[in-house]
């Protein structure tokens, strides 16, 4: 494994916001030979990133979105159980999204999850689906994959992908994601549903709570708001601070932690080699880079 072979370092922070150009987007990049991580400023929308990722990536980027690349199977054995179409495995069900929400503009997925035969699974602003959870078990939290179980062991707080409401969801931010999946494939590889290749760029799925963690923020304090806190963090990493000081937003800061972070780490083959990621897992539901 060549892990150590990246040269740059693009974290992504996502959104599943409506609309053309999302607020909740920030890109950041950090070079493999040191420095500050540096925010890309754009008001960025979904497809203009899928643009950047398709035609525009430096060689040998190692990208981070954070999004969930899959929803939860290994709980159920299939991502929607009783429905005689349930794809079989992540590209698969990337490719139901986008048929699905084929019609919607900026890679939303509203109609995906408004389907009559999906809605049941998820949890929106109006209803809690019979299926949010598995095998008629009480709602609670809903679903979760493996990895997101990792991520609560390590003190994390992760949220399931079939959850579509309040201010911490990812559920609509992943869907949308997972549309963006399905138009890079053949361009770029999706680790871990797809090996990691001996060169070239990749994507893998991040949380900015697992950087923030690492960087000696914890769970309750994950969200660095001023550039103090943030330097402060990126110092933790070894990374030198970025200019500026005063308020931030989060997004930019969650960015810019992580492409840092994602250098800091990269090269450490157990980040590659969790104990939880099966090859069955890695087709299914993905991992969370990072998650131990």
């Amino acid at each position: 494994m060549n892990a150590n072979r990246f040269t740059h370092f693009l974290a992504i922070d996502w959104s599943g916001a409506k609309g053309e150009r999302q607020k909740g987007i920030a890109l950041a990049l950090a070079h493999g030979d040191g420095g500050a991580p540096v925010l890309i400023e754009h008001r960025w929308g979904r497809a203009d990133v899928l643009a950047i990722l398709r035609d525009e990536l430096p060689a040998d980027t190692l990208v981070g979105l954070d999004l969930g690349i899959g929803l939860p199977f290994a709980d159920c054995g299939a991502y929607f159980p009783g429905l005689p179409d349930t794809p079989p495995d992540a590209p698969a069900l990337w490719d139901l999204i986008d048929r699905i929400a084929a019609d919607e503009d900026h890679l939303g997925a509203n109609s995906f999850v408004a389907h009559p035969d999906l809605r049941p699974f998820f949890r929106d602003g109006m209803d809690t689906g019979a299926h949010f959870g598995c095998d008629g078990a009480a709602h609670g939290r809903g679903r979760f994959r493996v990895t997101e179980h990792a991520q609560a062991a390590m003190g994390c707080k992760p949220y399931s992908n079939f959850n579509l409401v309040g201010a911490a969801q990812v559920g609509k931010s992943s869907l949308t994601g997972m549309r963006m999946l399905h138009h890079l494939r053949g361009h770029l590889p999706v680790w871990p549903v797809d090996p990691l290749p001996p060169r070239g760029s990749v994507v893998v799925e991040i949380y900015t709570s697992l950087a923030a963690r690492e960087a000696g923020r914890s769970a309750a304090k994950a969200k660095m708001r001023n550039y103090e806190d943030l330097n402060a963090a990126l110092a933790t990493l070894g990374s030198p601070g970025v200019a500026g000081e005063g308020p931030i937003d989060d997004h930019s800061s969650d960015a810019l932690l992580t492409a840092a972070w994602l250098r800091a780490v990269a090269h450490d083959d157990a980040r590659w080699t969790p104990a939880g990621l099966t090859p069955e897992i890695a087709a299914t539901e993905g991992w969370t880079f990072g998650a131990l």
